[in-house]
């Protein structure tokens, strides 16, 4: 009896340590990484048919019994999953309970229009082009903002995503990003502020955004813009007729067209253009609703990124003489 017993131990013994050493060992891998996705609802049983299945060389029926052993099994998440080489069945674990997925990121720059920010999402690496072919009306109405100008609704920032992520569901978050920047810098506007809400305000920090790209001038410019709206001025300002010109500006920017009327030709219409022009960041935002104390009502750029500001049309023009014109 004693030695049926002994025999026993030293069997379960030796399970023992062969099972701590397979635990820490390397899985072989055919490849430096490999992809695992994981859908809601998957089973440890075929979770580990998938492991295998994805490249990696393992007993789909130890790693099954890995995960029930465990008692983690039910707090596996799904997601996407990047595996690399020297991963090991702990690791394998503890990477799935945590939800480590394999994330990759986009950038939406300051000052992009909808065209720029489709084309970064159409080149991000692993992000599922969901809404190519859509009209901007209808990834709006796919994002749940029908009836919303695409233009200018999406906060730039980084953003990341994992691998397999719908491009529309980038979007949806970066609009609701935009939404609590907006409904903040709302809410500290200045008194007294020239926009009557919030939509306004979003144009006109576009059109301060791609005015300028030095910080320190912006709010400065937004006082040029809000003094002119303050008195029924045209605002005149380049950007928004190069927006309405649209693929007919060639990059040079003549008198024909300053002339050509378009709802967003601030040279021929007075007051704000009815959409965005750009996508505003966080400065551009503050300077639209705290602009800087000051009369000037134009600004001419100094030609090293800076401008210079003038409150009278005789000031203005000796600066456009001196800066532009070289006299």
């Amino acid at each position: 009896m004693r030695i049926v017993f002994s025999v026993v131990l030293a069997a379960l013994l030796a399970l023992g340590v062969g099972g701590y050493v397979w635990l820490q060992q390397p899985l072989e891998m055919a490849t430096e990484s490999v992809d695992l996705s994981i859908e809601p609802g998957t089973s440890p049983r075929e979770l580990a048919q998938q492991v295998q299945q994805a490249g990696v060389a393992v007993q789909p029926s130890m790693l099954y019994w890995y995960f029930r052993l465990s008692g983690q099994a039910r707090l596996i998440k799904a997601g996407s999953y990047e595996l690399e080489r020297g991963v090991t069945p702990t690791s394998l674990l503890r990477k799935l309970v945590r939800g480590e997925e394999a994330l990759r990121s986009v950038t939406l720059v300051e000052g992009w229009n909808f065209q720029q920010l489709r084309e970064a999402l159409r080149k991000a690496d692993q992000l599922r082009p969901d809404s190519e072919g859509l009209s901007p009306e209808q990834v709006m109405q796919q994002i749940g903002r029908p009836g919303v100008p695409a233009e200018g609704r999406f906060y730039p920032d980084t953003y990341t995503y994992a691998k397999g992520s719908s491009d529309l569901a980038l979007l949806k978050r970066a609009a609701r990003s935009m939404d609590k920047h907006l409904e903040v810098a709302w809410a500290q506007r200045a008194p007294g502020v020239p926009v009557k809400s919030p939509e306004e305000a979003l144009v006109l920090a576009s059109i301060v955004e791609k005015e300028t790209g030095r910080a320190s001038d912006r709010p400065l410019i937004a006082s040029v813009f809000s003094n002119r709206l303050r008195i029924g001025m045209r605002l005149q300002t380049d950007p928004t007729v190069i927006y309405g010109l649209g693929a007919r500006f060639d990059g040079n920017l003549r008198k024909a067209d300053l002339l050509a009327d378009t709802p967003w030709n601030t040279y021929t219409r007075a007051g704000l253009p009815p959409t965005p022009i750009a996508m505003p960041g966080k400065s551009a935002l503050q300077a639209a609703l705290h602009p800087a104390p000051s009369q000037a009502l134009y600004f001419v750029a100094r030609g090293d990124g800076s401008s210079h500001f003038s409150t009278t049309l005789d000031e203005h023009n000796r600066a456009v003489n001196k800066y532009q014109r070289g006299q």
